[in-house]
């Protein structure tokens, strides 16, 4: 009996010694983990010190450095994988003064993105609204493969998210910070869904109805050899008919989400501003009070919607008619106004209809 105490009370302090042996391993890996943590942590806060002691104009310049290295190397990979499917349409510069109009158009979309702080995911929002309608133009109407036009498209992104993605860190909308306002807005998956299904609709929309108004007209005068109008004269409504209309619509209706309704739900509001504009009365206000009021006396998420809408509409038009006009062989300058007008107005509608549900 004593023996087969002495051997209960082996066991348990062997046990005790099992137990704490795990206890020790246990703690020994969740240390480890902390120290790995904060060491990525660590990493984390010293890139970001880096990227602030640049000096503004430095990391202005890399931005611009590293967008045009990478368009120039992507755009080389690209034509030599697709043996260079694009150049049978592709229209060269044909003077140094139009080669510095399209190098100032970027270097100017560039440098209003960073001193307009916009991020990463800003930018390439932009480059989708801008370069879309060019990519939609060379594969439906010209022929071009879908994803030699698309390539193309996703090199211009990469170009512009990429560098900005390196020297400036994501805003708090995008990243969806703890304490940003209406957080739960931007991070359901189902809003996010839903809202980009509604901007993909206006632009398959308004596509729908210019194409049979004047928008056929403009391409058989304007577009000289351009293979087919059928696919603007013949739309069907949503782009049933269409794959790559669907999917277009959708990518641009993500895109105008992003860099326009993240942006405007997030925006903290002004109890003061909005009482001032409760407030106000024409009939005791001066002339040019009763003016600022009608031309800017809104609400802090709507001046920030009519901001990005308006910029979205600026860099769609230039962006459009540029790569239209310069980049594709026998579009007359009239006629890639026309084009780029479409687009522009489906950019208007989209901000003005994504503004109306950040407002229900």
């Amino acid at each position: 009996m004593a023996r087969s105490r002495a051997a209960a009370v082996a066991e348990a302090v062997s046990s005790g010694s099992a137990a704490t042996a795990a206890s020790s391993l246990k703690n020994e890996a969740s240390s480890a983990l902390t120290t790995r943590g904060g060491a990525s942590a660590a990493l984390s806060r010293s890139a970001r010190r880096a990227r602030t002691q640049l000096p503004e104009p430095v990391r202005l310049a890399l931005v611009v450095v590293l967008s045009f290295a990478i368009t120039a190397l992507g755009d080389s990979f690209v034509h030599f994988g697709t043996n260079g499917e694009l150049g049978a349409i592709a229209r060269r510069p044909e003077s140094k003064a139009e080669m510095a109009v399209l190098a100032s158009w970027k270097i100017f979309g560039l440098a209003l993105g960073w001193f307009g702080n916009f991020d990463g995911y800003d930018v390439a929002a932009l480059t989708v609204l801008s370069s879309g309608p060019a990519t939609y133009l060379t594969t439906v109407f010209y022929g071009i493969s879908a994803w030699t036009a698309g390539a193309y498209l996703a090199v211009d992104v990469v170009s512009a998210l990429l560098p900005f993605l390196l020297l400036r860190q994501l805003s708090s909308a995008h990243a969806a910070a703890p304490n940003v306002p209406n957080r739960e807005i931007v991070t359901d998956g189902g809003l996010q869904v839903l809202t980009s299904v509604l901007a993909g609709l206006v632009y398959s929309v308004v596509f729908f109805l210019a194409g049979r108004t004047y928008l056929p007209t403009a391409l058989v005068l304007n577009f000289a050899g351009i293979p087919t109008i059928q696919p603007a004269a013949d739309a069907l409504l949503l782009g049933y008919d269409r794959p790559v209309t669907q999917v277009l619509s959708l990518v641009l209706g993500i895109a105008a989400r992003t860099f326009i309704f993240t942006p405007m739900v997030t925006t903290p509001r002004n109890p003061e501003e909005e009482k001032e504009i409760a407030d106000f009365d024409p009939a005791a206000a001066t002339l040019g009070e009763t003016v600022a009021y009608n031309l800017w006396g809104f609400t802090s998420q709507t001046k920030v919607s009519i901001k990005r809408t308006a910029v979205a509409m600026l860099y769609t038009a230039i962006g459009t008619y540029l790569q239209c006009a310069s980049g594709i062989q026998g579009v007359e300058s009239y006629g890639a106004a026309v084009y780029a007008s479409v687009w522009v107005v489906a950019a208007l509608v989209t901000g003005l209809s994504l503004r109306y549900v950040g407002s229900v």
